[in-house]
């Protein structure tokens, strides 16, 4: 078992992985400093992906387009997001867990899984041996990234570009793509590791297609855990009781960027849904079965 894990880089990852998470967490703890959590995340993924085609050595074109990839999106997030905790001078999110050791143990424990799990699919590609022509998964694979980091990249600039203006102080961002999703910027992460995963499946074979577990992980975590019911939750307190925010809230898609005329068929009997996290799920399935009868239409 040892071989195997070793084989396909997942003993060397795990390792690497905790031991950086720990170290950041050491500092954050010590210090009470909790800046570089989002850059210690973000930029342990680039560790992971030069790391693992450093020690393979075999370049393969494919194993280098999706380090490439990988590398690109963390050096892009891990840079805005540093600079923007920078700017706003603190982050909210630990607000309750920097004097409690357990929570912000708990936090930092979740960072190392969700970046060892979602990095698999890369892991996997630069242990392989297989070098295998172009396949069609490659092609669509890393056009899912292209656009997923093209919706996550341009949805974040819009809503510092909308924050950072005096006028729209206690204003919800609904500009851009914030207009036709209530959280394009997740939904391009997803779309951006999903295609990941995709471009990953030529070579994958047998038990190795297990690595969908981080694309999956991913998801869950963005729509159930540390994404999108915190900032819901977070908006409903600021500004849920404007008019105008409670018809944005209940006419833009929770996820999946659409006009509102999709959104609005797809919501008929679920503007009572709360903000409860149990509920996404039903949300965005709406969305779809909407989409699918609008098409029938």
């Amino acid at each position: 078992m040892g071989t195997v894990m070793d084989s396909h880089f997942l003993a060397l990852t795990a390792i690497v992985t905790v031991g950086y998470q720990l170290f950041f967490f050491v500092i954050t703890a010590l210090l009470k400093f909790d800046k570089l959590t989002d850059f210690a995340g973000s930029s342990n993924f680039i560790v992971l992906a030069i790391l693992t085609i450093v020690v393979k050595g075999s370049w393969h074109f494919r194993q280098v387009v999706l380090t490439l990839l990988v590398v690109l999106w963390g050096l892009r997030l891990g840079l805005f997001l540093l600079m923007r905790i920078l700017q706003w001078g603190e982050d909210q999110r630990f607000d309750d867990k920097r004097d409690n050791l357990g929570k912000l143990a708990v936090f930092w424990i979740f960072q190392a899984i969700w970046v060892w799990s979602v990095s698999l699919p890369l892991t996997v590609v630069n242990a392989s041996d297989r070098d295998l022509s172009i396949r069609a998964g490659d092609i669509i694979g890393w056009i899912m990234w292209s656009v997923g980091f093209s919706v996550e990249a341009t949805a974040d600039q819009q809503k510092l570009a909308f924050k950072n203006s005096p006028q729209n102080l206690r204003k919800w961002c609904n500009v851009g793509l914030w207009r036709l999703s209530r959280h394009p910027n997740y939904f391009g992460e997803m779309l951006l590791w999903w295609g990941i995963f995709v471009a990953s499946t030529p070579v994958l074979k047998g038990a190795e297609f297990l690595v969908v577990l981080g694309p999956i992980l991913l998801n869950l975590l963005l729509l159930f855990v540390s994404g999108i019911p915190l900032l819901e939750e977070s908006a409903d307190k600021k500004f849920g009781n404007a008019e105008e925010y409670r018809f944005y809230k209940a006419t833009t898609s929770p996820l999946i960027p659409l006009p509102p005329v999709y959104t609005r068929n797809c919501r008929v009997g679920s503007k009572q849904l709360s903000s409860s996290s149990s509920l996404y799920t039903v949300e965005i399935c709406l969305e779809i079965i909407g989409i699918e009868e609008t098409r029938r239409r």
